[in-house]
């Protein structure tokens, strides 16, 4: 979330025009604003909704992430929830618009709110919340700053009800966990540090379809949190994953598998390149910024907004090698 996209005061105007106009239009609106998050089916039983290529603002509500579904025989696996409890509520009148069989999985791919702010909305469904032994503890350390951000760049309103509701099940880097929905396997992967430090992915036998989570970015430039040649190891061992298509974290709903890889993986070697090579001419972090990665700037949605933060955090690491 970039500081400088939206000022308070800005946001708390939204806000106040928003609760009149549900003031005015009385349920209507509130019903509206609850309405089904709009999903499609890319395999059978897999259903996915891609949010918005954008940062948050009060205009989408922060829904700008892809969210889904998996339908099983008995049960459901939901795979993350969105950034406020209202894209949550959203996402799970999408479900029970589709199978009124009961919720058993909530999975979080990761620890950032635009994936586990929604978990709220499913707390009263009684499932297990599933997600990477690092998860809680990422959670517990960042809430109070994502909650501010939330509250500062959608509104005080979207903040509403919102709990760090951490993993009740999890799976550490290197380990596998089946989730069983009847009829079909969700496989749930443990990942080192790449995106996070705490990533994992889902992947449904039936259809050999991966839900990547943030280790996968699709024209939306990949936002770096974890380690950049850690990420870069994460990618050769997501290319053994025996999947057909793929859900990005950010992208469209669905995409083809393993050549999805291709264009982030591009990205991060020319990152990884020409900051060796400024660092290897002793430039400074500065020029960094206002350099690396330059050439991909064509490629990739909110380039200007995410890649000098991946700059700086990549700089960083590579520092050290």
């Amino acid at each position: 979330m970039q500081q400088d996209m939206l000022e308070p005061r800005p946001v708390r105007v939204f806000a106040l025009i928003v609760s009149a106009l549900v003031l005015c239009l009385g349920p209507q609106a509130a019903s509206a604003m609850d309405a089904a998050l709009p999903v499609a089916e890319v395999a059978p039983g897999v259903f996915v909704h891609a949010g918005a290529y954008e940062d948050v603002n009060p205009g989408n509500g922060g829904d700008i992430a892809n969210l889904g579904f998996v339908v099983g025989d008995r049960g459901v696996a939901v795979i993350d929830t969105g950034n406020a409890p209202a894209v949550g509520r959203r996402l799970r009148a999408a479900i029970k618009a589709k199978t009124d069989l009961p919720i058993y999985y909530v999975i979080n791919t990761h620890v950032h709110p635009d994936h586990t702010f929604g978990n709220t909305a499913f707390v009263g469904d009684k499932p297990e919340f599933v997600g990477h032994a690092k998860l809680a503890r990422a959670m517990a350390a960042k809430f109070p700053y994502y909650l501010k951000t939330l509250k500062t760049f959608v509104g005080e309103d979207a903040a509403q009800g919102i709990e760090a509701v951490a993993p009740t099940r999890t799976v550490a880097a290197g380990e596998e966990i089946a989730l069983d929905l009847g009829g079909r396997k969700l496989t749930v992967t443990g990942f080192k540090t790449a995106h996070t430090d705490n990533d994992v992915t889902i992947l449904d036998s039936k259809t050999a379809t991966l839900f990547a989570g943030d280790l996968l970015f699709v024209d939306r430039i990949p936002a770096l949190d974890g380690s950049l040649k850690g990420w870069l190891n994460a990618v050769e061992a997501l290319k053994k994953i025996p999947a057909a298509l793929a859900v990005p974290g950010h992208g469209p709903a669905s995409v083809p598998w393993p050549q999805a890889l291709d264009a982030e993986t591009r990205y991060f070697n020319v990152l990884l390149g020409d900051i060796r090579k400024i660092q290897k001419e002793h430039g400074t972090l500065e020029q960094a910024m206002a350099k690396a990665g330059g050439g991909e700037r064509d490629k990739w949605a909110l380039f200007d907004d995410y890649n000098p933060r991946n700059v700086t955090e990549a700089f960083v690491e590579l520092e050290w090698e």
